[in-house]
Protein backbone atom coordinates (compact mmCIF):
# COMPACT_ATOMS: atom_id res chain seq x y z
CA UNK A 1 0.00 0.00 0.00
CA UNK A 2 1.14 3.54 -0.72
CA UNK A 3 1.63 6.20 1.91
CA UNK A 4 -1.44 8.09 3.07
CA UNK A 5 -1.85 11.53 1.51
CA UNK A 6 -1.69 14.60 3.70
CA UNK A 7 -4.65 16.89 3.14
CA UNK A 8 -3.95 20.61 3.55
CA UNK A 9 -6.93 22.94 3.70
CA UNK A 10 -6.12 26.33 2.08
CA UNK A 11 -6.47 29.48 4.14
CA UNK A 12 -5.36 33.07 3.90
CA UNK A 13 -1.64 33.55 4.57
CA UNK A 14 -0.83 36.54 6.75
CA UNK A 15 2.89 35.98 6.15
CA UNK A 16 2.65 35.84 2.36
CA UNK A 17 0.46 38.93 2.23
CA UNK A 18 2.94 40.83 4.41
CA UNK A 19 5.90 39.98 2.17
CA UNK A 20 3.96 40.78 -1.01
CA UNK A 21 3.13 44.22 0.38
CA UNK A 22 6.87 44.87 0.85
CA UNK A 23 8.01 44.02 -2.67
CA UNK A 24 7.58 45.70 -6.06
CA UNK A 25 4.82 43.89 -7.94
CA UNK A 26 4.45 41.67 -4.89
CA UNK A 27 7.65 39.87 -5.79
CA UNK A 28 5.51 37.95 -8.31
CA UNK A 29 4.74 35.63 -5.38
CA UNK A 30 1.17 34.98 -6.57
CA UNK A 31 2.26 33.88 -10.07
CA UNK A 32 3.63 30.39 -9.37
CA UNK A 33 2.91 27.86 -12.14
CA UNK A 34 4.07 24.93 -9.95
CA UNK A 35 6.46 23.94 -12.76
CA UNK A 36 9.25 22.95 -10.37
CA UNK A 37 12.08 24.73 -12.19
CA UNK A 38 12.97 26.53 -8.97
CA UNK A 39 13.57 23.21 -7.21
CA UNK A 40 15.51 21.66 -10.09
CA UNK A 41 18.60 23.82 -9.56
CA UNK A 42 18.33 24.50 -5.83
CA UNK A 43 21.23 23.07 -3.78
CA UNK A 44 18.91 22.87 -0.77
CA UNK A 45 16.18 20.83 -2.47
CA UNK A 46 15.25 17.76 -0.47
CA UNK A 47 16.80 18.92 2.79
CA UNK A 48 14.33 18.67 5.68
CA UNK A 49 11.82 17.32 3.13
CA UNK A 50 11.50 20.77 1.53
CA UNK A 51 12.31 22.59 -1.69
CA UNK A 52 11.51 26.08 -3.09
CA UNK A 53 8.33 24.99 -4.87
CA UNK A 54 6.94 23.22 -1.82
CA UNK A 55 7.88 26.16 0.39
CA UNK A 56 6.09 28.64 -1.86
CA UNK A 57 3.02 26.41 -2.20
CA UNK A 58 2.76 26.08 1.57
CA UNK A 59 2.87 29.86 1.80
CA UNK A 60 0.18 30.17 -0.86
CA UNK A 61 -1.98 27.67 1.03
CA UNK A 62 -1.69 29.71 4.22
CA UNK A 63 0.37 27.20 6.20
CA UNK A 64 2.15 29.97 8.08
CA UNK A 65 2.95 27.92 11.18
CA UNK A 66 4.69 25.25 9.12
CA UNK A 67 6.51 27.80 6.94
CA UNK A 68 7.75 29.92 9.82
CA UNK A 69 9.00 26.97 11.87
CA UNK A 70 10.77 25.02 9.13
CA UNK A 71 14.55 24.78 9.66
CA UNK A 72 14.85 24.57 5.86
CA UNK A 73 14.91 28.36 5.61
CA UNK A 74 18.42 28.21 7.09
CA UNK A 75 19.57 25.76 4.39
CA UNK A 76 18.98 28.33 1.61
CA UNK A 77 22.18 30.00 0.37
CA UNK A 78 20.34 33.00 -1.15
CA UNK A 79 22.05 32.12 -4.44
CA UNK A 80 18.91 33.14 -6.40
CA UNK A 81 19.14 30.24 -8.82
CA UNK A 82 15.43 29.74 -8.25
CA UNK A 83 14.69 33.31 -9.37
CA UNK A 84 16.72 32.95 -12.57
CA UNK A 85 15.14 29.56 -13.35
CA UNK A 86 11.59 30.68 -12.66
CA UNK A 87 9.66 31.77 -15.79
CA UNK A 88 7.74 34.22 -13.61
CA UNK A 89 10.83 35.58 -11.77
CA UNK A 90 9.32 34.87 -8.36
CA UNK A 91 11.41 36.27 -5.51
CA UNK A 92 11.57 33.17 -3.31
CA UNK A 93 14.84 34.20 -1.55
CA UNK A 94 13.16 37.33 -0.19
CA UNK A 95 10.31 35.19 1.08
CA UNK A 96 12.82 32.96 2.84
CA UNK A 97 14.68 35.98 4.23
CA UNK A 98 11.50 37.25 5.86
CA UNK A 99 10.77 33.78 7.24
CA UNK A 100 14.21 33.84 8.88
CA UNK A 101 13.51 37.28 10.31
CA UNK A 102 10.36 35.91 11.95
CA UNK A 103 12.40 33.56 14.14
CA UNK A 104 13.29 34.84 17.62
CA UNK A 105 16.90 35.99 17.35
CA UNK A 106 18.10 33.66 20.08
CA UNK A 107 16.61 30.66 18.24
CA UNK A 108 18.46 31.29 14.97
CA UNK A 109 21.46 29.05 14.14
CA UNK A 110 24.22 29.57 16.67
CA UNK A 111 27.01 29.58 14.08
CA UNK A 112 25.49 32.41 12.05
CA UNK A 113 24.36 34.25 15.16
CA UNK A 114 27.81 34.04 16.76
CA UNK A 115 29.54 35.19 13.58
CA UNK A 116 27.24 38.20 13.28
CA UNK A 117 27.73 39.21 16.91
CA UNK A 118 31.50 38.75 16.65
CA UNK A 119 31.62 41.08 13.64
CA UNK A 120 29.75 43.75 15.60
CA UNK A 121 32.35 43.66 18.38
CA UNK A 122 35.43 44.73 16.41
CA UNK A 123 36.41 47.53 14.05
CA UNK A 124 37.51 45.07 11.39
CA UNK A 125 33.97 43.58 11.25
CA UNK A 126 35.61 40.16 11.07
CA UNK A 127 33.22 37.31 11.84
CA UNK A 128 36.28 35.41 13.08
CA UNK A 129 37.32 38.17 15.44
CA UNK A 130 40.50 38.87 13.45
CA UNK A 131 42.21 42.07 14.60
CA UNK A 132 43.32 44.71 12.15
CA UNK A 133 46.89 44.72 13.45
CA UNK A 134 47.12 40.98 12.83
CA UNK A 135 45.82 41.41 9.30
CA UNK A 136 48.44 44.07 8.56
CA UNK A 137 51.20 41.83 9.94
CA UNK A 138 50.09 38.72 8.03
CA UNK A 139 49.69 40.58 4.73
CA UNK A 140 53.13 42.12 5.07
CA UNK A 141 54.70 38.81 5.99
CA UNK A 142 53.13 36.98 3.04
CA UNK A 143 54.12 39.77 0.66
CA UNK A 144 57.76 39.47 1.72
CA UNK A 145 57.68 35.70 1.26
CA UNK A 146 56.33 36.11 -2.27
CA UNK A 147 59.00 38.66 -3.17
CA UNK A 148 61.78 36.43 -1.87
CA UNK A 149 60.54 33.25 -3.51
CA UNK A 150 59.25 34.81 -6.74
CA UNK A 151 61.54 37.62 -7.93
CA UNK A 152 59.19 38.42 -10.82
CA UNK A 153 56.87 39.96 -8.25
CA UNK A 154 59.42 42.00 -6.31
CA UNK A 155 57.68 45.24 -7.30
CA UNK A 156 54.25 44.15 -6.03
CA UNK A 157 52.88 46.33 -3.23
CA UNK A 158 50.16 45.92 -0.63
CA UNK A 159 49.11 49.13 1.10
CA UNK A 160 46.84 49.96 4.01
CA UNK A 161 44.82 53.14 4.59
CA UNK A 162 46.32 54.90 1.58
CA UNK A 163 44.29 58.06 0.98
CA UNK A 164 43.07 58.67 -2.54
CA UNK A 165 43.54 55.11 -3.82
CA UNK A 166 41.06 54.41 -6.59
CA UNK A 167 39.92 51.07 -5.17
CA UNK A 168 39.24 50.04 -1.58
CA UNK A 169 39.56 46.26 -1.28
CA UNK A 170 37.81 44.14 1.34
CA UNK A 171 39.17 40.73 2.28
CA UNK A 172 37.33 37.75 3.69
CA UNK A 173 38.94 37.43 7.12
CA UNK A 174 39.21 33.66 6.79
CA UNK A 175 42.19 34.08 4.45
CA UNK A 176 44.55 36.03 6.71
CA UNK A 177 43.58 33.81 9.65
CA UNK A 178 43.69 30.34 8.10
CA UNK A 179 44.66 30.55 4.41
CA UNK A 180 46.91 33.61 3.97
CA UNK A 181 48.41 32.35 0.69
CA UNK A 182 44.94 32.58 -0.84
CA UNK A 183 45.24 36.38 -0.83
CA UNK A 184 48.17 36.37 -3.24
CA UNK A 185 46.46 35.51 -6.57
CA UNK A 186 44.22 38.57 -6.35
CA UNK A 187 47.20 40.77 -5.45
CA UNK A 188 48.96 39.51 -8.57
CA UNK A 189 45.96 40.27 -10.75
CA UNK A 190 45.65 43.79 -9.38
CA UNK A 191 49.39 44.38 -9.79
CA UNK A 192 49.40 43.04 -13.35
CA UNK A 193 46.62 45.36 -14.51
CA UNK A 194 48.15 48.34 -12.72
CA UNK A 195 45.24 48.77 -10.34
CA UNK A 196 45.52 51.59 -7.77
CA UNK A 197 44.18 49.90 -4.64
CA UNK A 198 44.46 49.76 -0.89
CA UNK A 199 43.20 47.80 2.08
CA UNK A 200 41.82 49.59 5.11
CA UNK A 201 42.09 48.72 8.79
CA UNK A 202 38.47 49.68 9.49
CA UNK A 203 35.70 47.47 8.12
CA UNK A 204 38.09 45.45 5.96
CA UNK A 205 36.45 42.04 6.50
CA UNK A 206 34.35 41.21 3.45
CA UNK A 207 31.95 38.75 5.07
CA UNK A 208 28.65 39.83 6.62
CA UNK A 209 26.85 37.05 8.46
CA UNK A 210 24.27 39.49 9.79
CA UNK A 211 22.70 39.45 6.33
CA UNK A 212 22.32 35.66 6.48
CA UNK A 213 20.96 36.00 10.02
CA UNK A 214 18.21 38.30 8.65
CA UNK A 215 19.15 40.94 11.21
CA UNK A 216 18.57 44.16 9.29
CA UNK A 217 19.84 46.50 12.00
CA UNK A 218 23.11 44.62 12.50
CA UNK A 219 23.54 44.20 8.74
CA UNK A 220 23.17 47.94 8.24
CA UNK A 221 25.56 48.75 11.08
CA UNK A 222 28.33 46.72 9.49
CA UNK A 223 27.73 48.01 5.97
CA UNK A 224 27.75 51.63 7.15
CA UNK A 225 31.04 51.06 8.96
CA UNK A 226 32.56 49.70 5.76
CA UNK A 227 31.17 52.54 3.65
CA UNK A 228 32.57 55.13 6.06
CA UNK A 229 36.01 53.51 5.82
CA UNK A 230 35.89 53.83 2.02
CA UNK A 231 34.69 57.42 2.13
CA UNK A 232 37.21 58.49 4.77
CA UNK A 233 40.05 57.41 2.47
CA UNK A 234 38.45 59.09 -0.52
CA UNK A 235 38.43 55.92 -2.62
CA UNK A 236 36.32 55.95 -5.75
CA UNK A 237 35.37 52.26 -5.86
CA UNK A 238 34.70 49.68 -3.22
CA UNK A 239 35.63 46.07 -4.10
CA UNK A 240 33.96 43.61 -1.76
CA UNK A 241 35.36 40.15 -2.50
CA UNK A 242 32.73 38.21 -0.57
Amino acid sequence: MGEAATVILPKQSVFLSKVMDMLPEGGHLSMCLTCGLCASGCPASGLHDMDPRKFLRLCALGQDEMVLSSPWVWMCTMCQRCVYACPMAIDIPRLIYEARAAWPREDRPKGILGSCDQALKNESNSAMGARSEDFVFVAGDILEEVKEAQPAWEDMQVSFNRPGAEYFLNQNSREPVTEPDEMVPLWKILHTVGCDWTYGTIGWAAENYCMFLADDAAWETIVRNKVKAVEDLGCRYWLNTE
